[in-house]
């Protein structure tokens, strides 16, 4: 037998191993129509209780006629890396826009968020003065643990959401003299709960550490204008902020916002930023409308968290774990794997796509439902999920 035969057999053996654990992930296609529905392949139209799409711009007009407009004049790709010739105009123009949007002085655009975590986070720890000590919350998304195994450097992790555990490490003698950076992030994509950034900046500026801070999915929803939780902290904080712009902004892509010391420096040492090829013009049209329309979107943010606390309501009323959440992702405890599996059937025959969230995304013993809601669902839609909720065993 060759090494390609022992090398396949050893991928099959590992994908029997994730079946029998009810571990194994298939890709599932559908298409997304407005109101928040996706339609399966077999003809089904479900409510879609588990994209990101927050806000409901992903299908919104504005959007897509604005990326068919750049894509229009300026072409469908962008040819080259940005510090090549792939730098258009309109590259500068948006980041203006998304950095003030963002309360920065300068924001710099990503092709995803997991590329800017495991690119930014190396690129920035190097640049620190050593030696350098990090504390990451033990729940952090796995592109943040990705970034920091890049930069060759040991996580201290502090419990989740835990500040006096925190404390007592960035006190520890064993700490003292290095640079510190605390690396959270502001809502959490697994758990739908918040860091509260105010007493975590006063914390890191008592014991003279800074903060990296992934605002995925604060993005949009949550903050002044929807600007995110870091936009309420006093200008000039010690705060390097990294966010998506595939969530609640509609569109794709991510970006890193904070001095213009720190951009200009990414763009000399960032690898996922310099041997990437630039944006397209279609994603910046996106961003440019969604940057457009998502300040003035309050009274739809509103009514999506009032939409998530009744969604909460009906499953603390029948015992379910929530996992903390207070905010537009809602999760939803079962514990094994296979519980959640069945849950997830139950929601599909009852017109609702809510996914199960298993290991290793989540911790052993927490898998769930994550049901994220988006203010493209109207009320028959929310009813229906509690209802549904109501059902599940």
């Amino acid at each position: 037998m060759s090494a390609w035969d022992d090398f396949q057999q050893s991928l099959a053996a590992s994908l029997a191993d994730a079946e029998g654990r009810s571990r194994r992930r298939k890709l599932r296609p559908m298409t997304r129509e407005a109101g928040g529905m996706v339609r399966l392949q077999d003809g089904r139209r479900l409510i879609d209780f588990s994209s990101n799409d927050y806000l409901g711009l992903a299908l919104h007009p504005e959007l897509t006629a604005r990326a068919a407009d750049y894509a229009q004049r300026l072409g469908a790709g962008s040819a080259a890396s940005r510090l090549v010739s792939g730098t258009l105009p309109e590259h500068l123009a948006v980041e203006r826009k998304l950095a003030a949007f963002k309360g920065c002085e300068a924001a710099l655009l990503l092709a995803s968020g997991y590329q800017a975590n495991a690119s930014a986070l190396p690129a920035l720890i190097g640049m620190m003065p050593g030696p350098v000590k990090v504390f990451a919350d033990r729940l952090n998304h796995a592109s943040l643990h990705a970034g920091l195994a890049q930069a060759r450097v040991g996580q201290i992790r502090y419990r989740h959401n835990d500040l006096g555990h925190l404390d007592r490490l960035l006190a520890s003698p064993d700490h003292q003299g290095a640079t510190r950076l605390i690396v959270t992030e502001s809502v959490f994509s697994m758990d739908g709960d918040r860091a509260d950034l105010p007493a975590l900046l006063a914390l890191a500026q008592q014991h003279d550490a800074f903060l990296y801070v992934d605002e995925a999915h604060a993005t949009g929803v949550l903050g002044p204008r929807g600007a995110g939780l870091c936009a309420g902290l006093p200008k000039g904080s010690p705060v390097i902020v990294m966010g998506t712009l595939g969530k609640a902004l509609g569109g794709f892509g991510a970006y890193i916002a904070g001095p213009q010391l720190l951009i200009d420096t990414l763009v000399q040492t960032c690898g996922g930023f310099i041997y990437s090829t630039a944006p397209p013009p279609a994603v910046l049209g996106a961003l440019d409308a969604a940057l457009d329309l998502v300040p003035g979107m309050d009274a739809e943010r509103a009514r999506l968290l009032a939409a998530a606390d009744r969604v909460r309501a009906a499953a603390a009323a029948r015992g379910f774990d929530t996992f903390g959440s207070s905010t537009q992702i809602t999760p939803i405890g079962l514990g094994s794997e296979e519980r959640a599996l069945k849950a997830m059937a139950q929601l599909e025959a009852a017109g609702i796509l809510g996914v199960a969230i298993r290991p290793p995304t989540v911790p052993e013993g927490s898998s769930r439902l994550r049901l994220s809601l988006s203010a493209a669902h109207d009320g028959e839609a929310i009813a229906r999920l509690i209802a549904a909720i109501g059902t599940l065993a």
